[in-house]
């Protein structure tokens, strides 16, 4: 166990897994700041910056102090001066991502729900697509940082118009990331099947063709069958269908809150 508690042995995708208070003081700022010798070439700033650029070009795996090092120009000892080592980098990463679509939120509240909640699932799809390396990161317990409570803020503001209890308002945030994150996840998979088999799509498919075909003229499928021939298109939206479904659902509550 480390000194706050934690188990050791953090495998660097695990959110929380490092030294839980370390991590804490540099999110917020207030642990130690190196005050002795020359001016610091680096800033924390800069170091999580380049982490999330290499895990952004060549995933999660890649990422290593040593390799981040490098990439800075500096010794891979200089860099614990900063920060403790990859399970706090990871932290300190997360809530630098999180920080991202704040920069440029409206401070004030839409009186429409709907409208934020579709642009909150909009935006959060495409952070995972500029950030896939989110998706293989356990964030069941995530240590939060300034960014993770402001966007929570912003989040809660946009949507206490739907006059909801508290604990369903963060239902709601909730519901509305794990969708997202689904239909994210199957997008990424879908393209590391590519690029791990060297097999595209269509070829992938064209080689079950003969089985399938078989398959609807035996009779045991009549409902598969009778589909149309776009029924699996590349073309369908799901995400959007999905999200207007869950919006629909969730308006069915608000009305019903309303209506007392």
């Amino acid at each position: 166990m480390t000194k706050n508690g934690s188990a050791g042995g953090a495998d660097g995708t695990t959110a929380g897994s490092g030294d839980i208070g370390r991590s804490l003081e540099l999110l917020w700022g207030t642990g130690d700041r190196p005050s002795r010798g020359p001016k610091p070439a680096l800033t924390l700033g800069r170091i999580v910056t380049a982490a999330v650029s290499i895990a952004d070009a060549e995933g999660l795996d890649t990422l290593s102090m040593r390799r981040l090092s490098t990439d800075l120009g500096t010794g891979t000892m200089s860099l614990y001066r900063y920060v403790p080592g990859k399970a706090e980098l990871l932290d300190l990463m997360l809530d630098h991502v999180l920080g991202e679509p704040l920069a440029d939120a409206p401070s004030d509240a839409p009186s429409d729900w709907r409208a934020a909640l579709d642009t909150m699932a909009r935006t959060y799809l495409e952070q995972l697509s500029r950030h896939p390396w989110l998706l293989k990161i356990n964030q069941a317990r995530t240590v939060l940082g300034p960014s993770a409570l402001r966007g929570l803020e912003l989040a809660l503001a946009r949507i206490r118009g739907m006059g909801l209890t508290d604990q369903e308002l963060i239902s709601t945030i909730i519901t509305v990331n794990s969708f997202v994150e689904g239909i994210a996840r199957t997008r990424l998979q879908t393209t590391e099947a590519v690029q791990q088999t060297g097999l595209s799509n269509d070829a992938f498919w064209e080689d079950q063709r003969p089985y399938l075909e078989r398959a609807m003229r035996s009779g045991d499928y009549p409902l598969m069958a009778a589909l149309s021939e776009d029924a699996f298109s590349y073309d369908a939206d799901h995400f959007a269908f999905g999200l207007q479904r869950l919006l629909d659902g969730f308006d069915v509550l608000v009305e019903r809150r309303a209506g007392g």
